[in-house]
């Protein structure tokens, strides 16, 4: 007798071992938690997206089906993802708890290893080292895994200890919620009784008045009596043009550490790493290749192994260098977008505005000249990796304040100026289009 959703669940992953193998099982389904039977609707939770897509695009029908042989009924099969309810705290510490985010599972290499350092020592002397601790660097890099990481080891020496996390986005959106419902002083408890605050893509509370206050408030009461805090971010504090200076000095008081792509050597080590925790084991030929040819971020490698254990679950295909270029291709496509030189970046500006290079790079005050000059300092941040100190030596060794500052005018006027963002939007299309 089937007595709960998670007696049914047990049951269909039984059923399902008749159709697809024990390893398919265990790498697709393992974070598939069923929620409810609605009517006709079986209703299943999954925290990680990719793998949500992989099931809603091959699995479902084998799941339908056997709901269809354990009822007699058919059924409608729902995947969702994230959930705001009282159940979020104990999926998250399933998330501290997990062997896949763990400091002995990251592979550490010359791009992340004071990252690395820094959090462990984090993890292991809390709010003693390093206080507030913030990771910055592009996504998929490695930045959630080291802050699961810091949480885990927390959990493991305290399981009574109070973890907080969320992203900064959320945060946002979860104020918002707070003040319409009146619950705001539930907020506050929340995050300011944390032994840990873990606080994912903080840039996001750029910009957001409210939330800046709150999470102020936040940080000093936290700060103050001695917990940690540990943030991450796309970028160094001195570069978000809309933080409150009050945070950015705060988000300095501690360490700043930044993870940066993996070099080649780095990247074999991941490949064949997460290859081994998924039970499959790649020649060095194979590992060499995707090395190669990924080297955006560990999030593109990861998922090019999950997609080569896919086609060989699947398809029966080996792991030979056919199959594993048919599973880079979209991921090769997006490696080899564009990206341009301050110097072609300037170059279309010029014609644009039909101004002399000389003249923007200059210190010439005319009004075109000052937008021209002020939307190719945007333009050459958000489309190059070059520094804001590298970008003011572009323009006649300005000083990285004023970049800093030209890079928010333009930001600010977009936001209010629809047609003026067009004009930007115009610029960064077309210059994308020269490739």
């Amino acid at each position: 007798m089937l007595n709960s959703i998670a007696d049914v669940w047990n049951n269909v992953l039984q059923q399902l071992k008749k159709d697809l193998s024990e390893t398919t099982i265990a790498t697709w389904f393992d974070e598939l938690e069923a929620v409810e039977i609605q009517g006709n609707v079986f209703v299943l939770y999954c925290p990680n997206d990719f793998k949500k897509g992989y099931i809603e695009s091959l699995f479902l029908k084998n799941i339908k089906a056997v709901l269809r042989d354990i009822f007699s009924m058919d059924f409608d099969v729902r995947i969702i993802g994230e959930r705001a309810n009282e159940g979020e705290n104990n999926r998250q510490n399933d998330r501290f708890s997990t062997a896949e985010f763990t400091f002995e599972a990251f592979v550490v290499g010359p791009s992340n290893k004071l990252a690395y350092a820094a959090s462990l020592s984090v993890a292991e002397h809390p709010a003693k080292n390093y206080n507030p601790l913030l990771i910055y660097g592009d996504s998929g890099l490695g930045k959630t895994h080291l802050i699961y990481a810091i949480a885990n080891v927390i959990r493991k020496n305290d399981p009574k200890a109070r973890i907080a996390y969320v992203k900064g986005d959320d945060l946002t959106n979860e104020l918002v919620d707070a003040i319409r419902e009146g619950k705001t002083a539930d907020m506050r408890e929340k995050y300011r009784q944390a032994d840990l605050l873990l606080v994912d893509d903080v840039q996001f509370i750029a910009g957001k008045k409210q939330t800046q206050e709150e999470f102020f408030h936040t940080f000093n009461t936290l700060y103050e009596s001695g917990r940690q805090i540990v943030l991450t971010s796309d970028r160094p504090p001195s570069e978000m043009t809309q933080l409150e200076d009050r945070l950015r000095t705060r988000f300095e008081w501690g360490l700043l550490v930044d993870v940066a792509p993996p070099d080649f050597e780095t990247r074999v080590a991941i490949v064949k790493n997460k290859a081994a925790m998924l039970g499959m084991t790649l020649p060095d030929k194979i590992a060499n290749y995707i090395a190669e040819n990924v080297t955006a971020n560990v999030r593109q490698l990861e998922g090019t192994i999950h997609k080569i254990l896919a086609y060989k679950d699947l398809l029966g295909n080996e792991a030979d260098e056919e199959t594993v270029t048919r599973a880079m291709q979209d991921i090769l496509k997006r490696s080899s977008e564009y990206i341009p030189t301050p110097e072609a970046i300037l170059e279309y500006i010029c014609k644009y505005y039909g101004l002399e290079e000389s003249v923007i790079r200059g210190q010439q005050r005319v009004r075109e000249a000052v937008q021209a000059r002020q939307i190719a300092m945007y333009l050459i941040r958000s489309m190059t990796n070059s520094s804001v100190v590298d970008i003011g030596k572009v323009f006649d060794n300005r000083d990285h304040s004023t970049v800093l500052y030209s890079i928010q005018q333009v930001e600010k006027k977009m936001k209010k100026d629809p047609a003026f963002a067009e004009t930007v939007k115009e610029i960064k299309t077309n210059i994308n289009s020269k490739r």
